[in-house]
């Protein structure tokens, strides 16, 4: 899982509207700051998660799964929040629904070789264990000293 500055910052340059799926809607877990970010640099996010369905989240609707999500969305990356065993159903319900689709792109600690391998044979971008934030920010000269530039200032660890 080796992947060259060029070719992250292909992906990230020409997606334009992401599912993220497991977003949270607490501000300090990842999912959360991770879509925040990304909204906030232009991308429009659209949320998974069947627990926070019909809520909205940086000016749009959270969906309960990737069929939910308007047939006109033009989803072009979908970034898995889940654990690894979740992925193959991910992957399978993201090929079948979103046809705009081009990248597969899963968080820090999320990897899962025989979902990657049928996304790869179906032609699309797979990225493991990697997060778009950090990507963003490593690449485009905005990661801080600490490595993270979440926009939130607290006192809580």
């Amino acid at each position: 899982m080796t992947y060259t500055d060029e070719h992250i910052r292909s992906v990230l340059t020409t997606t334009k509207v992401v599912a993220c799926v497991g977003v949270s809607m607490n501000p300090v877990r990842p999912s959360y700051y991770v879509a925040r970010y990304l909204s906030l640099k232009g991308f429009t996010v659209f949320g998974i998660n069947p627990g926070h369905a019909g809520k909205m989240l940086f000016g749009q609707t959270i969906h309960a799964s990737l069929s939910d999500i308007p047939k006109g969305a033009k989803i072009g990356m979908v970034d898995i929040f889940r654990k690894p065993d979740a992925v193959p159903a991910i992957v399978d319900e993201a090929l079948e629904q979103l046809p705009e689709l081009r990248t597969i792109w899963m968080q820090i600690g999320v990897s899962h070789e025989g979902a990657a391998a049928k996304a790869e044979a179906a032609g699309k971008v797979v990225i493991q264990n990697r997060c778009p934030k950090i990507e963003y920010q490593r690449l485009f000269g905005e990661l801080r000293m600490g490595g993270f530039n979440t926009g939130v200032i607290s006192s809580r660890l």
